[in-house]
């Protein structure tokens, strides 16, 4: 059994989102996603729109996702050492960055996988239509 893993904090849920967890299932049996904290999305000095736990909920609504998980912790060796993945699927916009490079040597025999991030639409672009289109 193929054992995919992916993390992220997966606020204001949307099509990128899906293309990419669908991505993943297809390229492994059990897909395990962890749902970043929302202590852990404070060290971006940010503070996301839905709060942690419904955003667990949206996600473990998808039907591309087996097993749903709390993200407390950035560093992936320590995931992996926990949860023994074979995959880790991390968005394209990361590839090339020496710290994927590191850790894939670090969790050999498992692979990095990087698939390809949906440019029309993030959570970022979102809230800045929201915040322009804000009423106060």
């Amino acid at each position: 059994m193929i054992i995919g893993y992916t993390a992220g904090v997966f606020d204001l849920f949307h099509v990128g989102h899906v293309n990419m967890l669908k991505t993943a299932r297809g390229l492994c049996d059990k897909l395990i996603v962890a749902v970043t904290s929302d202590e852990l999305v404070a060290y971006k000095n940010k503070k996301p729109v839905i709060c942690f736990e419904d955003r667990k909920a949206v996600v473990e609504s998808c039907k591309y996702v087996d097993i749903v998980i709390g993200q407390y912790d950035l560093d992936k060796y320590k995931a992996y050492l926990k949860i023994k993945f074979d995959l880790l699927f991390v968005g394209d916009d990361w590839y090339g960055k020496d710290q994927w490079r590191d850790l894939e040597e670090k969790i050999s025999p498992a692979k990095i996988i990087f698939i390809p991030y949906t440019r029309s639409v993030s959570s970022t672009k979102i809230n800045s239509i929201l915040e322009e289109n804000r009423f106060d």
